[in-house]
């Protein structure tokens, strides 16, 4: 199979789409989405939504990542997100990008997700101290 680049939507959703089959089905990550997600065709469209704003710079996205992360940090064991589920979410990004695509808004997606999930995960500790 060649690989082409990421170009559209549609890719964006099979790429969100085939990534979070492979978050549901890990031991680790899986149990934070699945017990927190309950309508997986109306999130794998938001989340579709995020990243084509993200990667093709379109105003499409409002919502608040940050809020709803501290929200699932919170609900878990009391605070339970470490690096390592940071670093398997990006492992599986990184993987299921590989799998599928390849070109400049591939490796910007890889850019922006570890930019992201550093974010999130210094902004998640930080809300931990204010409580």
């Amino acid at each position: 199979m060649t690989k082409t680049d990421i170009k559209s939507r549609e890719d964006i959703f099979l790429l969100v789409s085939e990534f979070y089959k492979k978050v549901r089905r890990d031991n680790v990550l899986g149990p934070f989405f699945n017990d927190t997600i309950q309508d997986w065709d109306t999130h794998l469209q938001h989340l579709t939504t995020f990243w084509e704003s993200s990667l093709f710079l379109k105003t499409k996205y409002y919502g608040n990542p940050l809020e709803a992360h501290v929200k699932v940090d919170k609900a878990h064991n009391n605070n339970s997100i470490t690096e390592l589920h940071f670093g398997l979410w990006l492992n599986l990004w990184f993987e299921t990008i590989d799998e599928l695509f390849e070109g400049d808004y591939a490796e910007n997606a890889k850019r922006r997700a570890r930019k992201m999930g550093t974010f999130l995960y210094l902004k998640i500790f930080e809300a931990r101290s204010i409580d």
